[in-house]
């Protein structure tokens, strides 16, 4: 009897087996039976056909309507058009030169049939699809057989291998599979009132009721949060053992001084994670913490106290930045917030000073070398304590002595090994380590992608930042608004304030696929005059609307000597409105800017929105972000836009963008370009499962670090978690 780890060529045939490995990369008999379906289908019920989208490969569950046939006005043959569907949409299947066609499709039958969803004059419609016509002649054939059930599997597919051939290869392979044992012991089985292993997989493929097929689906969802959270707890039980050299904070010196002289009031919530981080930094077990909250919530000040704490104790503080003008723009807050703190060495400096490198790619060869000796050197020695950078620190020949602490700032922009690159360029011991994203992060997310990390969460504004008032602006329904959207930008920087104005694309692009947007959503430019791209619209609105302002354009294609200008200028003052695509996104931080306006903000999801509008009213004046739309009402864009309208609340809206984003692989294989390896478990719907296996796997790993005593749960770790994964989860 087949194993799960038996060839599929020995089960179902070497054509099948070659088809099911070239369409869908499947070669056991375990890889068939963890491609589950993606709906049950019962037999007759009214397949949701108004869903369908051109250029979709779809199966579909229908009934056949209607049957014509007409001949080919410019050539010999005959169309054979049959109209399928249920009582509130269908679909035309259209076959050219099959005349036999006609009599397979016989009126009131039911099937399921499948191919790629085409239009044509309006009409959607299946092009020559492959389908499967149901039989319920007492004369049962294979097909009465393989479609008997109530429930009706409906597989992932492709147009060279239909969801039945797949539903047959799983029948023939689960009427002869040996029962596979039980990766989860018993005891958490019974306890949790989960269903046995080998009952699930029968049921997820061949349920007999609802309750059977949500008990089967509900057993694997665990068994794939479980696997995660294994490997999560394992790595962290491996780090656990890693020792640090304390940093505890010193009285009396430079962070004492720079608390005395901060010109903010923490807020309830930056002191409680200060303590924490206070506490983590003092011990000898590496800190690793992630620190995630609102925009605007002052974490660059906790992590800023940190590299204080870090310098005080005679260690260094790295922080690595995604791009050159957020590298930049934390070393001019850095300076700005430490005064003479910062000016070690200087005539006006503090006794208690230390120093800050700045390292970027596109520094002169002399400045390079200047950054390179001050980060070398012991602050001892009087090297820098603060270090700030780009990818450049991550290249070989840089050496950061005494790093004692590594800070990733919007960390999901780098890849996969630069976190570790840059944490084992610590001469002694590990460094501790502190993550940063601006993007709140729901719970299943930060429980799942970061369980290594121990997590803390910046909910609370600080007193003095102002409200951000957010409207969108529907130009095609109302286009006076956009003439009042550029009036309201006239108005602020005619009260002092400066502006923002955001595209989703440079402009004059090859190619689309060079837009600089993070969304694959088209819009139509806003009208004539009114295009999407900041270098035309920078144009349009100097000779138009804006054309006695001091206007100013930031891009990713300008060199990094041409962005820092353009930020110094807009910085300072001697700008007043900057259009900019999304490099503006994270960590700009301009407080005289008052106003922003997103241009084709359908394009741009719920997250990036709300950080995009976190750029304005950071001083003591309110801002105003306008969101420029021609997407209709009750589109999905313009709930998008709707909703972020509707609340300012990061956290909401982060559960928000989770709902409607697909969610992808949060193991990261999705980039890899291989199948999904959470096939079932879902971050949005399966929180309390998470939750639940979370609690089983720390228990476990506590017991067994290695998992010597669990195999079965080793081996249900690795077949979900593969080594390349769990690299990902653990520098993720």
């Amino acid at each position: 009897m087949p194993e799960l780890g038996t060839r599929l060529r020995a089960v179902v045939g070497d054509k099948t087996a070659k088809l099911l490995d070239s369409e869908l990369g499947l070669h056991t008999v375990g890889d068939l039976l963890a491609h589950y379906p993606r709906r049950h289908a019962r037999r007759g019920e009214h397949s949701d056909i108004a869903a369908l989208q051109p250029d979709e490969h779809v199966t579909i569950t229908a009934q056949v309507q209607k049957v014509s046939k007409r001949p080919m006005r410019n050539r010999r043959g005959s169309i054979i058009e049959a109209v399928v569907g249920d009582s509130r949409s269908s679909v035309v299947l259209t076959f050219f030169n099959q005349a036999w066609r006609e009599r397979e499709l016989v009126v009131g039958r039911w099937g399921m049939f499948a191919g790629k969803v085409g239009v044509f004059r309006g009409t959607r419609q299946l092009q020559h699809p492959d389908f499967r016509l149901f039989d319920d002649d007492a004369a049962a054939s294979e097909a009465v057989d393989e479609f008997a059930g109530e429930f009706v599997a409906v597989y992932p597919a492709t147009k060279d291998l239909p969801s039945w051939v797949i539903s047959r290869a799983v029948r023939v392979t689960l009427d002869m599979l040996a029962p596979p044992a039980d990766p989860v012991p018993g005891e958490v089985v019974q306890r949790l009132g989960l269903m046995a292993y080998a009952q699930a997989l029968h049921s997820i493929h061949r349920p007999t009721s609802e309750a059977d097929k949500a008990a089967a689906r509900r057993r694997l969802a665990f068994d794939e949060a479980l696997a995660v959270q294994l490997v999560l707890g394992r790595r962290r039980a491996e780090t656990d053992n890693f020792t640090a050299v304390p940093r505890p904070a010193v009285p009396d010196r430079l962070l004492a001084r720079f608390d005395e002289g901060c010109p903010f009031t923490l807020t309830a919530g930056q002191r409680e994670v200060g303590e924490e981080i206070t506490a983590e930094l003092s011990g000898s077990r590496p800190m690793h913490r992630l620190l995630h909250g609102e925009v605007g919530s002052g974490k660059t000040l906790v992590a800023l106290r940190a590299m204080l704490q870090v310098v005080d104790a005679g260690g260094k503080a790295a922080l690595l930045a995604p791009t050159e003008v957020l590298a930049a723009q934390h070393a001019r807050t850095v300076r700005q917030l430490l005064g003479p703190l910062g000016r070690a060495g200087e005539l006006d400096s503090d006794p208690n000073a230390t120093s800050m490198a700045l390292l970027t790619g596109s520094l002169s060869a002399a400045a390079k070398r200047a950054a390179n000796d001050a980060i070398a050197t012991p602050i001892a020695d009087g090297g820098a304590g603060i270090v700030i950078g780009t990818h450049a620190l991550l290249q070989e020949s840089v050496e950061i002595a005494g790093l004692g602490l590594v800070v990733i700032d919007e960390q999901h922009r780098f890849g996969v090994g630069q976190r570790d690159t840059l944490r084992r360029k610590a001469d002694s011991g590990h460094p501790h380590v502190l993550v940063m994203t601006a993007t709140p992060i729901p719970r299943t997310i930060a429980m799942t992608v970061f369980g290594d990390l121990d997590t803390s969460a910046l909910t609370q504004l600080p007193a003095k930042r102002a409200p951000i008032t957010t409207s969108v602006v529907p130009v095609a329904e109302k286009p006076a608004w956009l003439e009042r959207a550029w009036q309201r930008v006239i108005e602020e920087v005619s009260a002092g304030h400066q502006a923002y104005v955001v595209c989703p694309r440079i402009g004059d692009e090859p190619d689309a696929k060079g837009a600089e947007t993070e969304s694959d959503q088209a819009e139509p430019d806003q009208k004539p005059g009114s295009p999407s791209s900041a270098l035309q619209l920078a144009a349009a609105l100097r000779d138009g609307p804006l054309a006695n302002l001091r206007i100013g354009v930031l891009h990713g294609r300008l060199g990094p000597d041409e962005k820092d200008a353009v930020m110094s200028e807009f910085g300072t003052g001697r700008l007043d409105v900057l259009v900019a695509t999304t490099i503006v996104e994270v960590g700009v931080d301009v407080p005289n800017a008052t106003v922003m306006v997103i241009v084709a903000a359908g394009r741009f999801g719920v997250s990036q929105l709300h950080q995009l509008r976190g750029r304005v009213g950071r001083g003591s004046a309110g801002g105003l972000c306008l969101l420029l739309t021609t997407d209709e009402p009750g589109s999905p864009a313009r709930q998008r836009l709707d909703a972020v309208a509707a609340t300012s609340n990061g956290f909401e809206l982060a559960e928000l963008d989770m709902e409607q984003r697909s969610e992808g692989d949060v193991l990261g294989d999705a980039q890899s370009g291989r199948r999904r390896s959470l096939r079932l478990l879902s971050l949005l719907r399966d929180g309390e499962l998470i939750v639940t296996a979370r609690g089983e796997a720390m228990s476990i790993v506590a017991r067994d670090p290695t998992l010597a005593d669990h195999p079965g749960l080793a081996g249900l770790a690795e077949s979900v978690v593969d080594d390349e994964q769990a690299e990902y989860l653990e520098k993720a």
